[in-house]
């Protein structure tokens, strides 16, 4: 039998990824600033750093970056079925509002202020993910070297057809190889 602690904890963390996958629109992106408030500021399950260290790993394995990170801040919690919680908190709403809108799609999409407001909601996507490229700029570009593997990153995700998983394993092992190199000198 489960705690009944332990149950109160489970609920609080499907809750918590649930109202996350709730009131996020557009993805994995836009919900970044919400794990920050959720899971860092209110929470405090995680630090900003962890925050971005599960991202980037979300980000770099297959499936959805929002379950992925989900899963990732769940097991921090409370193992592997914190990680099952957290993930289906955030799915469900999503499960829950496409199965809706997949049913009344057609009849809708042709009328105007339908249309309007999806456009609203895109610009308010935007602006989220643009809130949160600045924390990650904020958090992550420490010095010239961090910088250049950002220009790097970004050349090699517009101009080529490099996979980004490859692009972010070679960024880390250059960042590996660049700690190595820093301690040896300084041995």
């Amino acid at each position: 039998m489960i705690k009944r602690c332990a149950v109160k904890k489970y609920t609080e963390i499907f809750s918590s990824f649930f109202k996350i996958g709730a009131l996020t629109f557009g993805g994995g992106y836009a919900m970044l600033p919400m794990l920050e408030k959720e899971a860092v500021e209110k929470r405090q399950w995680i630090n900003n750093e962890e925050l971005l260290d599960y991202y980037a790993i979300a980000q770099c394995t297959p499936g959805i970056i929002a379950s992925n990170t989900a899963a990732l801040i769940g097991y921090q919690i409370k193992g592997a079925t914190g990680a099952i919680i957290a993930a289906l908190g955030v799915i469900t709403p999503s499960y829950i509002i496409i199965t809706i809108i997949a049913a009344c799609l057609s009849e809708f999409m042709d009328i105007d202020w339908v249309q309007h407001g999806m456009s609203g909601v895109q610009a308010c996507v935007a602006a989220l993910i643009l809130t949160s490229i600045i924390k990650l700029w904020k958090n992550s570009i420490a010095d010239r070297f961090t910088l250049v593997i950002f220009v790097l990153s970004v050349l090699a995700v517009v101009i080529s057809d490099i996979s980004p998983a490859f692009i972010v394993i070679v960024m880390a092992l250059s960042g590996i190889i660049r700690e190595k190199i820093g301690r040896g000198k300084k041995e």
